[in-house]
């Protein structure tokens, strides 16, 4: 299998589950397309970040996407560490000081992770040459203000999720900085969509006194826990980003798309038959 990528042994095994000085040195290492010295530690189940020391410093660009790393953690001093790979991963905490080890990273890719909360983001802040930043798919994305809040802790950011900042964001998440804001919004009650709907359209125990005929469907209005884990498992299955973005919005707004409510709100790979954009209220699943 290695003989297929660029720079691997013929034959050579690939021990699995532990990043070793082994693992290192039989790993394939190439130019990148971008003119980047890169190794390739792909898909190798490795658990924690562990050894790079091994590495000598060698590589502009480290590749460790399709593991099981649940901590940003563990780097020895890399300066010439340009680009961090680290999509498909169980990422969910990310350790305070990166500066002293990865000082001069200016891309990290942490796609497809377990970041769940806005405070979680800030460790990153450190990163003083960090301009391009990917979060499509972990919980932290689905936060209220999300984007303004990282934008306002990693003021450096030229793309954060492949998309520009715009100066007007960044004039948004300055304001969003001053005072207690942030602090107020990253100790904020974690957000789950549609949560508080059914408080929020009347549908407690008095709906007789609101209006019996009004009442019904306002309860009626909050999605269930199986048509949330439809559409989250749908996020997670998205071809593309736009597609992803997509039902995100579906999400806030309470709307299940129509591929999902017509396989009654309980399948998890629908993501890709949502993309003609047409959606139903998720109460109709």
């Amino acid at each position: 299998m290695d003989s297929a990528r660029p720079g691997g042994a013929p034959g050579a095994p690939r021990l699995l589950g532990r990043l070793t000085a082994e693992l290192i040195s039989r790993s394939p290492q190439y130019m990148s397309c971008i003119s980047n010295y890169e190794i390739d530690l792909r898909g190798n189940k490795i658990g924690a970040i562990e050894n790079l020391g091994a590495t000598e410093n060698q590589f502009d660009s480290i590749d460790l996407s399709d593991n099981a790393i649940v901590r940003l953690e563990g780097f020895p001093r890399l300066p010439r560490l340009k680009a961090l790979y680290l999509n498909n991963n169980r990422v969910s905490k990310v350790a305070r000081n990166l500066q002293d080890a990865i000082g001069n990273l200016e891309l990290l890719v942490l796609t497809n992770n377990r970041i769940s909360e806005l405070k979680d983001i800030d460790p990153l802040s450190s990163l003083p040459r960090l301009t391009h930043l990917s979060l499509v798919g972990n919980p932290v994305a689905l936060k209220h203000q999300y984007r303004l809040y990282a934008i306002a802790r990693l003021p450096k950011l030229k793309v954060l999720d492949f998309k520009k900042v715009k100066q007007r964001e960044r004039d948004a998440a300055a304001k969003l900085a001053e005072g207690d804001g942030l602090s107020s919004l990253a100790a904020a009650k974690t957000f789950e969509p549609g949560e508080g709907l059914e408080a929020a359209n009347g549908g407690g125990s008095g709906g007789e006194e609101d209006g019996g005929e009004d009442a019904a469907p306002a309860a009626a209005s909050a999605p269930t826990a199986e048509q949330l884990t439809a559409i989250k498992a749908a996020i997670a299955n998205a071809q593309t980003l736009e597609e992803a973005e997509r039902l995100e919005a579906a999400l806030r707004e309470g709307k299940l798309p129509s591929a999902l409510a017509a396989a009654g709100g309980g399948g998890g790979g629908g993501g890709g038959d949502g993309a003609d954009g047409e959606q139903q209220p998720m109460d109709e699943g």
